[in-house]
């Protein structure tokens, strides 16, 4: 597989949208900017004038897309999209230890409280998850 070559963003030209499909950027006057003419977002060029950043103030990460000369391509993938593989890999090694460890604890009448509160804490990273991809 042959690695994507990334073109250099011409202020002088008009590139879709990398949010929605039908609109189209066009470049902002006396800016090095690009405005979308159908969603209304403000994507600004960084030094090097290969990476197009969209200006949100409600959203805490910096979205990036790279021009191939086709179509834009994200530039950094941001940890959401791994967050979910590592909230089940915490899940599934506190289940794989802490449940034997409090399942071979002495009985007492503390040992069935020690369990749910291990098994509570382990589907808290869970109700993490759930939480964060429900928006």
């Amino acid at each position: 597989m042959q690695p994507q070559k990334f073109q250099k963003i011409d202020f002088n030209q008009e590139y879709p949208c990398p949010c929605r499909r039908r609109g189209h950027l066009t470049p902002i006057a006396l800016t090095e900017a690009f405005g979308c003419n159908r969603c209304q977002q403000i994507f600004v060029v960084d030094e090097s004038g290969q990476v197009l950043e969209q200006l949100a103030s409600s959203y805490p990460y910096k979205k990036a897309w790279r021009w191939n000369g086709h179509q834009w391509n994200v530039a950094n993938p941001n940890f959401r999209d791994s967050y979910l593989p590592i909230a089940l890999g915490i899940v599934f090694i506190m289940l794989v230890i802490w449940l034997p460890l409090a399942l071979n604890a002495k009985p007492t009448s503390h040992s069935a409280v020690l369990v749910i509160g291990i098994i509570l804490l382990a589907l808290l990273p869970a109700l993490m998850v759930l939480l964060a991809y429900r928006r």
